[in-house]
């Protein structure tokens, strides 16, 4: 190739892309605008498949594009939609993202009429709806995930409801507590988390489609018929405000799962030390553990130590889209490309922790006799000291008496002369009343997930009127 082949290649990269004027684009330019977005755009053309689909029909119900030229267009977005789901729509460099993509494959299908897609849109809120519908799917799909996790815990917790286990403070032995309280906690919290998950769904059941660049359209579309075709609750209104939220919403995502770590992450650091030789109180399977390189007797809780990484993994990349997003004017910026690699790989990571944590606390073995040997006397210091108080001693006094007995060796506790019987005590742990709450959470997500599935079904019928 000469070197004036060269510097023409150089000058017009880009020729083909959406927005091409015909002008000179450099090829180091090209290449730095585009960075990921070829290996990460294959994750939205489904969804920007189905958006598109939900597009045409509007412009057909709004009497912007015929009958025919709209059946047209969806027949052929419906023979693409299954190659977007199985990866087989390639999106070559040189096509920028999955938008050019997209069109450029739907004019091979379609025709010329292909051509007619992107009436009415911006790549904007084509990219904005295409990540919406992504991040409403990743929703149910994590929240149907941590509700089988928190079923996992409540089981096990049933398992082993009044099984003694130390509770610690400062690391150290404080009072009795059982596995069935410990294991409970995590349900709980995880319960807590699908409770904080309908407000990430309410932010983003709204439609961004009609925004486009941030301004609206000079045409009469119809934005709430198209939100209700992709079953969303409402439209996003303010058309600047779609903008602005581009990063708001994935970040209050990410927040999410960062908060679901720290439930986890609590439970990973238990299970490391409770499974270890010194506290010998739970053992992991020997199929959940490795090996060790050099030493023959060696079984490491790997599987625990990188899900316990995954946890502080997330609440990096919640940070680290914090910082991509901040700090920006109203209306779009390009740097708005660069939230898409930390949301998609905090979802699929998520998504990879939550199916191991699955198997892995059903799986975890309990040794009630190290548990029950673990559980001394001195544990139930402030048991007897509360004891005595209710008999009548004042609490001070009764503390005194007990820590003198203590240290003097001869501290001889009633074991059983008070349990906890409040709520959430591990006489009265409320486990019924926590799996009632797991199970309408199911409830609701199933709900969600049957809204969404019979919207985005109906888009593939070809009558405008089964909408109506």
């Amino acid at each position: 190739m000469s070197a004036e082949q060269a510097s023409k290649m150089k000058q017009n990269a880009g020729a083909d892309l959406l927005w091409a004027k015909g002008l000179p684009l450099d090829r180091a330019i090209h290449d730095f605008t585009v960075d990921e977005d070829p290996l990460l755009d294959p994750a939205l053309l489904p969804w920007d498949v189905v958006g598109s689909t939900a597009h045409v029909r509007m412009l057909v119900h709004a009497g912007l594009m015929s009958t025919a030229d709209g059946d047209a267009l969806c027949r052929g977005l419906a023979e693409l939609y299954p190659r977007t789901l199985a990866g087989e729509l390639p999106i070559r460099p040189d096509q920028e993202d999955g938008h050019t993509a997209l069109e450029q494959a739907l004019i091979q299908q379609a025709g010329p009429v292909g051509r007619r897609v992107h009436l009415g849109r911006s790549r904007n809120d084509q990219v904005i709806l295409a990540f919406r519908l992504y991040l409403r799917n990743a929703v149910l799909t994590l929240g149907e995930q941590i509700a089988e996790l928190a079923g996992a815990f409540t089981e096990f917790a049933g398992r082993h409801l009044e099984q003694p286990l130390p509770g610690y403070t400062h690391m150290r032995r404080a009072m009795p507590s059982s596995v069935g309280q410990w294991a409970l906690s995590f349900a709980e919290g995880l319960n807590e988390e699908l409770e904080a998950l309908d407000g990430v769904w309410r932010r983003l059941d709204r439609c961004p489609l009609g925004a486009a660049a941030g301004f609206g359209v000079p045409l009469a579309i119809d934005r709430e018929y198209t939100a209700r075709l992709l079953g969303f609750r409402k439209v996003q209104r303010n058309p600047v405000d779609v903008n602005n939220s581009r990063g708001r919403h994935e970040l209050a995502l990410l927040n999410w799962l960062s908060s679901v770590a720290g439930v986890l992450e609590k439970y990973l650091w238990d299970l490391a030390l409770f499974t270890t030789e010194e506290y010998g109180f739970m053992q992991l399977p020997d199929a959940f553990t490795t090996g060790s390189s050099i030493m023959p007797q060696k079984r490491n809780p790997d599987v625990v130590e990188l899900a316990r990484g995954r946890c502080r993994e997330l609440k990096g990349l919640a940070a680290e889209l914090a910082h991509l997003t901040g700090g920006l004017p109203s209306s779009y910026h390009r740097d708005s490309q660069l939230i898409k690699a930390p949301v998609l790989r905090a979802v699929d990571r998520a998504q990879g922790l939550f199916t191991v944590m699955a198997r892995l606390v059903p799986a975890v073995r309990v040794h009630s006799e190290c548990l029950d040997a673990a559980c001394e006397d001195e544990l139930y210091a402030a048991h007897e000291a509360c004891r005595r108080a209710a008999d009548g001693l004042a609490f001070r006094d009764a503390y005194g008496e007990v820590a003198a007995e203590i240290l003097g060796e001869r501290f001889a506790p009633d074991r059983h002369a008070l349990s906890a019987t409040h709520t959430g005590g591990v006489g009265r742990t409320g486990i019924c009343a926590c799996e009632a709450e797991i199970a309408g959470r199911r409830e609701w997500l199933t709900r969600l997930r049957s809204r969404v599935d019979d919207r985005i079904n109906a888009l593939w019928i070809e009558t405008d009127s089964k909408h109506e």
